[in-house]
Protein backbone atom coordinates (compact mmCIF):
# COMPACT_ATOMS: atom_id res chain seq x y z
CA UNK A 1 0.00 0.00 0.00
CA UNK A 2 1.25 3.07 -1.05
CA UNK A 3 1.56 5.29 2.39
CA UNK A 4 -0.25 8.46 3.09
CA UNK A 5 0.70 11.50 5.01
CA UNK A 6 -1.49 15.12 5.77
CA UNK A 7 -0.63 18.58 5.15
CA UNK A 8 -2.28 20.80 7.27
CA UNK A 9 -2.41 24.45 6.94
CA UNK A 10 -3.68 25.18 10.60
CA UNK A 11 -7.18 27.00 8.63
CA UNK A 12 -8.28 29.86 10.71
CA UNK A 13 -12.34 29.78 9.57
CA UNK A 14 -14.24 32.81 9.11
CA UNK A 15 -15.75 33.67 12.58
CA UNK A 16 -13.33 31.31 14.14
CA UNK A 17 -9.78 32.22 16.47
CA UNK A 18 -6.02 31.43 15.99
CA UNK A 19 -6.43 29.67 19.18
CA UNK A 20 -9.47 27.59 18.20
CA UNK A 21 -7.15 26.63 14.95
CA UNK A 22 -4.66 25.48 17.18
CA UNK A 23 -6.86 22.94 19.31
CA UNK A 24 -8.06 21.78 16.15
CA UNK A 25 -4.64 21.18 14.86
CA UNK A 26 -3.80 19.25 17.77
CA UNK A 27 -7.26 17.07 17.77
CA UNK A 28 -6.23 16.53 13.68
CA UNK A 29 -3.63 15.09 14.34
CA UNK A 30 -4.45 12.54 16.42
CA UNK A 31 -7.22 11.46 14.59
CA UNK A 32 -4.81 11.12 11.60
CA UNK A 33 -2.15 8.98 13.98
CA UNK A 34 -6.00 6.89 14.71
CA UNK A 35 -6.46 6.46 11.25
CA UNK A 36 -2.76 5.73 10.20
CA UNK A 37 -1.50 8.78 8.47
CA UNK A 38 2.43 8.17 8.13
CA UNK A 39 3.00 12.15 9.39
CA UNK A 40 1.49 15.21 9.72
CA UNK A 41 2.62 18.37 8.49
CA UNK A 42 2.69 21.83 8.73
CA UNK A 43 3.76 24.71 6.66
CA UNK A 44 5.29 28.02 7.10
CA UNK A 45 3.15 30.92 5.89
CA UNK A 46 3.15 34.51 6.68
CA UNK A 47 1.16 37.20 6.43
CA UNK A 48 -2.22 34.71 5.70
CA UNK A 49 -5.17 35.96 7.76
CA UNK A 50 -6.66 32.00 7.06
CA UNK A 51 -3.40 30.01 7.90
CA UNK A 52 -2.19 29.65 11.56
CA UNK A 53 0.99 27.90 11.16
CA UNK A 54 3.80 31.05 10.71
CA UNK A 55 5.52 29.52 13.87
CA UNK A 56 6.19 26.53 12.45
CA UNK A 57 8.50 24.81 15.05
CA UNK A 58 5.74 26.05 18.16
CA UNK A 59 2.97 24.68 16.43
CA UNK A 60 5.16 20.94 15.71
CA UNK A 61 6.15 20.64 19.64
CA UNK A 62 2.12 21.19 20.46
CA UNK A 63 1.05 18.57 17.74
CA UNK A 64 4.14 16.68 19.25
CA UNK A 65 2.53 16.64 23.00
CA UNK A 66 -1.13 15.91 21.48
CA UNK A 67 0.69 12.72 19.63
CA UNK A 68 2.76 9.73 20.35
CA UNK A 69 3.88 7.78 17.35
CA UNK A 70 2.79 9.75 13.59
CA UNK A 71 6.12 11.17 12.62
CA UNK A 72 5.59 15.24 13.18
CA UNK A 73 7.17 17.62 11.06
CA UNK A 74 7.49 20.66 8.83
CA UNK A 75 6.31 20.71 5.08
CA UNK A 76 8.13 23.06 5.09
CA UNK A 77 10.60 25.46 6.45
CA UNK A 78 11.37 28.37 3.70
CA UNK A 79 14.98 28.27 4.70
CA UNK A 80 15.68 31.78 3.33
CA UNK A 81 13.80 33.34 6.22
CA UNK A 82 16.23 31.93 8.40
CA UNK A 83 19.88 31.30 9.83
CA UNK A 84 20.75 27.76 9.40
CA UNK A 85 21.55 28.07 12.76
CA UNK A 86 17.90 28.90 14.32
CA UNK A 87 16.96 25.91 12.70
CA UNK A 88 19.16 23.79 13.83
CA UNK A 89 18.48 24.64 17.20
CA UNK A 90 14.44 24.86 16.95
CA UNK A 91 14.97 21.14 14.46
CA UNK A 92 17.58 19.84 17.26
CA UNK A 93 14.68 21.09 20.48
CA UNK A 94 11.97 19.35 18.55
CA UNK A 95 14.10 15.82 18.01
CA UNK A 96 15.05 15.68 21.60
CA UNK A 97 11.64 16.61 22.85
CA UNK A 98 10.06 13.50 20.21
CA UNK A 99 13.20 11.62 19.37
CA UNK A 100 12.74 9.37 16.46
CA UNK A 101 9.25 11.15 15.27
CA UNK A 102 10.32 14.32 13.58
CA UNK A 103 10.40 15.65 9.88
CA UNK A 104 12.27 19.12 8.24
CA UNK A 105 11.04 19.97 5.37
CA UNK A 106 12.78 22.84 3.02
CA UNK A 107 11.78 25.02 0.74
CA UNK A 108 13.05 28.07 -0.80
CA UNK A 109 10.37 30.22 -1.43
CA UNK A 110 9.30 32.93 0.66
CA UNK A 111 5.80 31.70 2.31
CA UNK A 112 4.31 35.10 1.43
CA UNK A 113 4.09 38.36 -0.26
CA UNK A 114 7.17 39.88 -1.57
CA UNK A 115 6.23 42.93 1.37
CA UNK A 116 6.07 40.57 4.38
CA UNK A 117 9.20 38.93 2.72
CA UNK A 118 11.00 42.02 3.03
CA UNK A 119 9.64 42.11 6.73
CA UNK A 120 10.67 38.46 7.42
CA UNK A 121 14.06 37.76 5.28
CA UNK A 122 17.44 37.94 7.06
CA UNK A 123 18.64 38.77 3.56
CA UNK A 124 17.12 39.78 0.29
CA UNK A 125 20.22 37.37 -1.68
CA UNK A 126 19.18 36.15 -4.90
CA UNK A 127 21.64 33.97 -5.65
CA UNK A 128 20.80 30.46 -7.06
CA UNK A 129 23.34 28.41 -4.74
CA UNK A 130 21.97 30.84 -1.37
CA UNK A 131 19.40 27.82 -0.76
CA UNK A 132 21.51 24.58 -1.46
CA UNK A 133 24.09 26.48 0.57
CA UNK A 134 21.55 27.00 3.33
CA UNK A 135 20.57 23.56 3.19
CA UNK A 136 24.33 22.03 3.36
CA UNK A 137 25.10 24.33 6.15
CA UNK A 138 22.22 22.99 8.35
CA UNK A 139 23.07 19.37 7.62
CA UNK A 140 26.52 20.09 8.87
CA UNK A 141 25.17 21.60 12.36
CA UNK A 142 22.87 18.44 12.40
CA UNK A 143 26.55 16.36 11.93
CA UNK A 144 28.60 18.36 14.48
CA UNK A 145 30.87 17.77 11.63
CA UNK A 146 32.94 21.05 12.54
CA UNK A 147 33.14 22.56 9.18
CA UNK A 148 31.09 25.52 10.12
CA UNK A 149 33.10 26.09 13.52
CA UNK A 150 29.89 26.16 15.58
CA UNK A 151 28.53 23.36 17.07
CA UNK A 152 24.55 23.62 17.51
CA UNK A 153 22.92 23.33 21.21
CA UNK A 154 20.65 22.17 20.85
CA UNK A 155 20.81 20.45 17.41
CA UNK A 156 24.82 18.81 16.74
CA UNK A 157 23.92 15.24 16.94
CA UNK A 158 20.02 15.70 15.99
CA UNK A 159 18.69 12.91 13.63
CA UNK A 160 15.58 14.94 11.89
CA UNK A 161 14.37 13.47 8.71
CA UNK A 162 15.42 15.97 5.91
CA UNK A 163 13.20 16.33 2.82
CA UNK A 164 13.81 19.22 -0.34
CA UNK A 165 10.00 20.56 -1.27
CA UNK A 166 9.52 21.88 -4.38
CA UNK A 167 7.04 23.13 -7.38
CA UNK A 168 9.89 23.23 -10.07
CA UNK A 169 12.84 21.27 -11.46
CA UNK A 170 15.28 23.53 -8.80
CA UNK A 171 14.42 21.00 -5.87
CA UNK A 172 13.85 18.02 -7.65
CA UNK A 173 17.61 18.71 -9.16
CA UNK A 174 18.81 19.54 -5.53
CA UNK A 175 16.87 16.68 -3.74
CA UNK A 176 18.97 14.27 -5.65
CA UNK A 177 21.88 15.59 -5.74
CA UNK A 178 22.16 15.75 -2.13
CA UNK A 179 20.13 12.14 -1.72
CA UNK A 180 17.29 13.21 0.54
CA UNK A 181 13.54 12.60 -0.04
CA UNK A 182 11.46 14.70 -2.17
CA UNK A 183 8.07 15.74 -1.81
CA UNK A 184 6.23 17.67 -4.89
CA UNK A 185 3.36 20.65 -3.92
CA UNK A 186 1.28 19.18 -6.60
CA UNK A 187 -1.98 19.94 -4.53
CA UNK A 188 -0.90 23.62 -5.42
CA UNK A 189 1.49 24.30 -8.52
CA UNK A 190 0.77 20.88 -10.64
CA UNK A 191 2.32 22.11 -13.75
CA UNK A 192 6.17 20.48 -13.58
CA UNK A 193 4.90 17.44 -11.41
CA UNK A 194 5.78 14.80 -13.70
CA UNK A 195 9.34 16.08 -14.71
CA UNK A 196 10.35 17.03 -11.65
CA UNK A 197 9.25 13.12 -10.32
CA UNK A 198 11.52 11.84 -13.79
CA UNK A 199 14.37 14.24 -12.73
CA UNK A 200 14.33 13.80 -9.25
CA UNK A 201 14.51 9.72 -9.49
CA UNK A 202 17.04 10.20 -13.23
CA UNK A 203 19.30 12.34 -11.24
CA UNK A 204 19.01 10.69 -7.73
CA UNK A 205 22.92 10.05 -5.90
CA UNK A 206 22.38 7.71 -2.81
CA UNK A 207 23.63 9.30 1.07
CA UNK A 208 23.87 8.38 3.84
CA UNK A 209 19.95 9.37 4.38
CA UNK A 210 18.65 7.45 1.42
CA UNK A 211 20.28 4.93 -0.84
CA UNK A 212 17.31 5.17 -3.30
CA UNK A 213 14.74 8.10 -4.38
CA UNK A 214 11.81 8.72 -2.45
CA UNK A 215 9.04 10.53 -4.02
CA UNK A 216 6.14 12.24 -2.29
CA UNK A 217 3.55 14.31 -4.14
CA UNK A 218 0.63 16.56 -2.55
CA UNK A 219 -2.86 15.81 -3.40
CA UNK A 220 -6.07 17.29 -2.39
CA UNK A 221 -9.14 15.33 -1.26
CA UNK A 222 -12.69 16.39 0.00
CA UNK A 223 -14.94 12.55 0.86
CA UNK A 224 -18.33 12.71 2.41
CA UNK A 225 -20.98 10.26 2.14
CA UNK A 226 -22.50 11.59 -0.93
CA UNK A 227 -20.80 13.09 -3.72
CA UNK A 228 -23.27 16.27 -3.19
CA UNK A 229 -21.90 16.96 0.12
CA UNK A 230 -18.16 16.34 -0.78
CA UNK A 231 -18.54 19.02 -3.30
CA UNK A 232 -19.83 21.36 -1.20
CA UNK A 233 -17.41 21.20 1.81
CA UNK A 234 -14.80 21.75 -1.21
CA UNK A 235 -16.32 25.04 -1.85
CA UNK A 236 -14.46 26.40 1.27
CA UNK A 237 -11.12 25.97 -0.41
CA UNK A 238 -12.25 27.00 -3.99
CA UNK A 239 -13.57 30.51 -2.62
CA UNK A 240 -10.15 30.66 -0.88
CA UNK A 241 -7.95 30.07 -3.65
CA UNK A 242 -9.96 32.26 -5.77
CA UNK A 243 -9.57 34.81 -3.39
CA UNK A 244 -5.96 34.35 -2.97
CA UNK A 245 -5.05 34.23 -6.51
CA UNK A 246 -7.05 37.23 -7.31
CA UNK A 247 -4.97 39.26 -4.50
CA UNK A 248 -7.62 39.10 -1.74
CA UNK A 249 -6.54 36.53 0.60
CA UNK A 250 -9.10 35.98 3.19
CA UNK A 251 -10.03 33.22 6.52
CA UNK A 252 -11.00 30.28 5.38
CA UNK A 253 -15.01 30.73 4.51
CA UNK A 254 -18.31 28.60 4.82
CA UNK A 255 -19.25 26.62 2.34
CA UNK A 256 -22.01 27.46 -0.76
CA UNK A 257 -23.73 25.67 -2.26
CA UNK A 258 -23.37 25.43 -6.29
CA UNK A 259 -20.31 27.77 -5.68
CA UNK A 260 -18.32 26.00 -9.17
CA UNK A 261 -21.30 26.37 -11.07
CA UNK A 262 -21.58 29.97 -10.29
CA UNK A 263 -18.39 31.32 -11.53
CA UNK A 264 -17.21 33.33 -14.56
CA UNK A 265 -14.94 31.69 -16.81
CA UNK A 266 -11.63 33.57 -15.50
CA UNK A 267 -12.23 32.24 -11.86
CA UNK A 268 -13.66 28.73 -13.17
CA UNK A 269 -9.91 28.49 -14.74
CA UNK A 270 -7.82 29.67 -11.76
CA UNK A 271 -9.68 26.06 -9.95
CA UNK A 272 -9.31 23.96 -12.82
CA UNK A 273 -5.58 24.57 -13.25
CA UNK A 274 -4.66 24.85 -9.51
CA UNK A 275 -6.40 22.16 -8.01
CA UNK A 276 -5.63 19.37 -11.21
CA UNK A 277 -4.41 16.98 -7.96
CA UNK A 278 -7.76 16.75 -6.15
CA UNK A 279 -10.69 14.17 -5.18
CA UNK A 280 -14.01 15.15 -4.56
CA UNK A 281 -16.35 12.57 -3.35
CA UNK A 282 -17.47 9.42 -1.82
CA UNK A 283 -15.16 6.90 -0.82
CA UNK A 284 -15.07 4.79 -3.80
CA UNK A 285 -14.84 8.21 -6.27
CA UNK A 286 -11.73 9.38 -3.81
CA UNK A 287 -10.01 5.80 -4.47
CA UNK A 288 -10.26 6.00 -8.11
CA UNK A 289 -8.32 9.69 -8.10
CA UNK A 290 -5.92 8.37 -5.78
CA UNK A 291 -5.65 5.24 -7.27
CA UNK A 292 -5.22 7.22 -11.26
CA UNK A 293 -2.60 9.71 -9.43
CA UNK A 294 -0.11 7.70 -7.73
CA UNK A 295 -0.10 5.18 -11.08
CA UNK A 296 0.43 8.48 -13.17
CA UNK A 297 3.14 9.71 -10.79
CA UNK A 298 4.67 6.22 -8.97
CA UNK A 299 5.38 7.52 -5.91
CA UNK A 300 5.90 6.15 -2.34
CA UNK A 301 3.82 8.36 -0.33
CA UNK A 302 0.75 10.70 -0.88
CA UNK A 303 0.92 14.00 1.08
CA UNK A 304 -3.22 14.52 1.46
CA UNK A 305 -4.54 17.88 2.44
CA UNK A 306 -7.87 19.50 2.22
CA UNK A 307 -9.45 23.28 3.79
CA UNK A 308 -12.92 21.90 5.21
CA UNK A 309 -14.31 25.05 7.31
CA UNK A 310 -16.06 22.72 9.54
CA UNK A 311 -14.14 20.59 11.35
CA UNK A 312 -16.11 17.78 11.80
CA UNK A 313 -16.67 17.54 8.39
CA UNK A 314 -12.70 17.48 7.89
CA UNK A 315 -11.98 14.64 9.75
CA UNK A 316 -14.75 12.56 8.47
CA UNK A 317 -13.41 13.28 4.98
CA UNK A 318 -9.79 12.74 6.45
CA UNK A 319 -11.00 9.16 7.93
CA UNK A 320 -12.66 7.97 4.38
CA UNK A 321 -9.80 8.53 2.73
CA UNK A 322 -7.80 6.48 4.75
CA UNK A 323 -10.36 4.41 3.46
CA UNK A 324 -9.26 5.22 0.27
CA UNK A 325 -6.14 4.49 0.58
CA UNK A 326 -6.20 1.56 2.09
CA UNK A 327 -8.15 0.08 -0.83
CA UNK A 328 -5.29 0.73 -3.51
CA UNK A 329 -2.96 -2.37 -4.63
CA UNK A 330 0.07 -2.33 -3.05
CA UNK A 331 2.79 -0.22 -4.81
Amino acid sequence: MTAYSLLDLVPVVEGGTVARSLANAADLARHAELHGYRRYWVAEHHGMPGIASAATAVVIAHVGQATSTIRIGAGGIMLPNHAPLQIAEQFGTLDALFPGRIDLGLGRAPGSDQRVARALRRTLDTDPNAFPNDVVELQSYFADDGRTGISATPGAGARPELWILGSSLFGAQLAAILGLPYAFASHFAPDALDQALETYRSQFRPSAQLEKPHAMAGFNVFAAETHEEAEYIASSQQQAFVALRTGHPRQLPPPVEGYRASLPPQHAAILDHVLQCTAIGTRDEVASGLAAFVKRTGVDEVMLTSMIHDHDARKRSLAIAAEAMRTLAPA
